[in-house]
């Protein structure tokens, strides 16, 4: 309690600092942390950038636990925000809940694409992951000397699947005879924020004869990412570019650019031009792919992924989703 008390103390004096701007953004970040290295921090970085480029106030939650979401998200509306984002599945319920009683207020639900929207001011968005991972499923394969690769996803979801599906199914484009071990980390939300973990499931894939490993796994992929270091071999980000990380150990990262969504609907509310609805966001729309800078992606590899890609978009080739089996 004592924790969840100055949590909201913390939100009390970012509103109160910024209580003169007409616009506020306001984000309710998901399980693994605010400062994860990818998605929570992703959200983060794309609101002060909303904050610094579109003159808005911001205001933020990180909840304990997923029962505090609900109310967290009450508190930030009530604390005038123009735009909230809720990071993640998890705050599917919670979006449902609150949206209808703040109908001036507009949201952007990330990873939820199914709640009913009366009052129209909900933007859900959710991407296709196995795209993006595709790609990166067939640097791997292509940068694999051992013939064996790695993924370590966080928790034990349908959404988690669409990663590793697109994967799989990418390494084994380009080499079918390849091996490709997987692990899980866990099936609760700490499974999101246990980079230990991690890093014994990776030297465990290691051990297996992996030299390239990707993981999935929101703060724990910290802990993969540096064991991947630690050994020598590759390894690849999610969501954004981490190839920063690990200069030389990096091999890309599959990027998805909920970044790009936030701050064009921000721009969008501010001009009376939100989006509602259920937006499914994949390479056609330039909202998944890979990374290059600080990465290991080279000439051959980026010619064969930019062919795959565009038989994605055309149709000529398809990626099936996991989370759908």
């Amino acid at each position: 309690m004592k924790k969840f008390f100055s949590i909201f103390i913390v939100s009390f004096a970012l509103v109160f600092s910024t209580s003169t701007y007409a616009n506020k953004i306001g984000v309710v970040y998901d399980s693994g942390g605010k400062f994860d290295k990818s998605f929570n921090e992703l959200a983060f970085n794309t609101a002060e950038r909303v904050k610094n480029e579109l003159g808005w106030g911001m205001v933020e939650f990180e909840a304990s636990n997923n029962t505090q979401i609900e109310q967290g998200m009450r508190k930030i509306a009530d604390r005038g925000a123009s735009l909230i984002v809720a990071m993640g599945f998890a705050q599917a319920d919670a979006v449902a809940a609150v949206a209808p009683d703040y109908p001036d207020i507009n949201f952007v639900a990330v990873d939820v694409c199914w709640v009913d929207d009366p009052a129209g001011n909900i933007y859900q968005a959710c991407y296709k992951e196995h795209e993006g991972s595709f790609l990166v499923g067939m640097i791997a394969a292509m940068a694999s000397k051992s013939g064996t690769i790695g993924f370590v996803g966080g928790m034990d979801i349908p959404l988690i699947r669409k990663f590793q599906g697109g994967y799989e199914q990418g390494a084994l484009h380009v080499n079918s005879n390849i091996e490709i071990l997987a692990n899980m980390t866990g099936t609760t939300p700490e499974a999101w924020n246990n980079p230990t973990k991690g890093a014994e499931l990776t030297k465990a894939q290691i051990d297996g004869g992996a030299d390239v490993v990707y993981q999935a796994a929101g703060g724990t992929g910290i802990g993969v990412l540096q064991a991947a270091a630690d050994a020598g071999i590759l390894g690849i980000g999610v969501d954004t570019n981490q190839n920063w990380m690990h200069p030389g150990n990096m091999l890309t990262s599959m990027l998805k650019r909920l970044d790009l969504t936030i701050f064009e609907q921000a721009q969008k509310t501010g001009a009376g031009t939100f989006e509602p609805g259920i937006h499914i966001l994949g390479l056609a729309e330039g909202m998944v792919g890979y990374a290059t800078e600080d990465g290991l992606v080279t000439a051959e590899m980026e010619a064969a992924v930019k062919a795959a890609s565009a038989d994605i978009i055309s149709g000529a080739l398809a990626v099936a989703d996991w989370s759908q089996e």
